[in-house]
């Protein structure tokens, strides 16, 4: 395709970078996909004008990652919720809850307390008999999830191939590609959890760029630990403000070593006392949304 330059003075509020031809009917302007910057009447004209856009483009694609970086989910996913009483589970979720293998649902230690002096000892959510010591039947209800391409039961079964448990042996690559569909499937949880094996490089497959990437597309929905390793890996580079940009958003999502991570960083001069301040006051809004009534009383019983 030829390009014929036009007037640049010519009033036209769009034109190609490269000729100055302005759009219209005929000519369709596309936008540079990656800065949204400029538009190019061709894929001639958008080669040509490579070299000299280069250096501007990149620069503004990093500002509008940064802007989706910063500015997204900076509230708890749907996972991080209680199906029954639908508070926010405390964390780490792990010490305050269950994980039901009958229905891939996270029920907080609260619940099942008040489920069971209500003399339920099965699923609280969804009913079902829960094989508490039977691995054969919970990797059963599990294989039954995958079947259904349940992306919760998938991730769920890749944890139990990295770690050797429910009778598996210990298969890292097996739970990457687990987490991996998961993942495509719509799990946040399996995003962190490919962060995680790429960030450490267990079975061999370390790439800190990946980790970075699937940590970044993990906090970008919502999970906060995530969320926590992104700003203590910058902190790690001593990027101190993007560092303390990532921390603030955990803690205020209750992450305690996210607040402490800021406290450091305040005392050490690396963040403000305004941050400080923010942060600590996120973090116990957070915390107290998070109590009621049962899981005091969970927390009595050391349930």
């Amino acid at each position: 395709m030829s390009c014929v330059p036009v007037d640049r003075e010519s009033g036209s509020c769009e034109a190609c970078a490269h000729c100055g031809k302005q759009g219209s009917d005929i000519v369709k302007l596309k936008d540079c996909t990656a800065c949204r910057l400029v538009k190019y009447c061709g894929v001639d004209c958008q080669r040509a004008h490579r070299k000299q856009h280069k250096k501007a483009c990149k620069q503004r694609a990093a500002e509008l990652r940064d802007e989706q970086l910063y500015s997204r989910w900076h509230e708890r996913p749907e996972g991080d919720f209680c199906p029954i009483c639908t508070l926010p589970i405390p964390l780490p979720m792990e010490d305050h809850s269950g994980f039901m293998v009958c229905c891939m649902k996270r029920i907080c230690k609260g619940c099942n307390v008040a489920a069971q002096k209500r003399g339920m000892n099965d699923c609280a959510f969804c009913r079902a008999p829960f094989p508490a010591n039977d691995a054969a039947a919970q990797l059963a209800m599990i294989q039954s999830r995958v079947v259904k391409k349940d992306p919760e039961g998938i991730n769920f079964l890749g944890q139990q191939y990295f770690f050797g448990q429910l009778g598996l042996q210990k298969d890292i690559q097996k739970a990457v590609e687990l987490w991996t569909e998961a993942a495509e499937r719509g799990s946040i949880v399996a995003l962190y959890n490919l962060g995680v094996a790429y960030d450490r490089g267990q079975g061999d497959v370390q790439d800190k760029e990946k980790a970075a990437n699937f940590f970044a597309k993990a906090a970008m929905q919502g999970h906060v630990l995530a969320r926590h390793n992104l700003g203590c890996n910058e902190a790690v580079k001593r990027n101190d403000d993007r560092a303390v940009r990532h921390l603030l958003i955990s803690a205020k999502m209750g992450h305690k070593n996210s607040l402490e991570n800021i406290k450091r960083m305040f005392m050490k001069g690396f963040a403000a006392k305004e941050q400080y301040a923010e942060a600590l006051k996120g973090y116990q809004d957070a915390v107290e949304e998070m109590k009621s009534p049962d899981r005091d009383e969970a927390k009595r019983l050391r349930v």
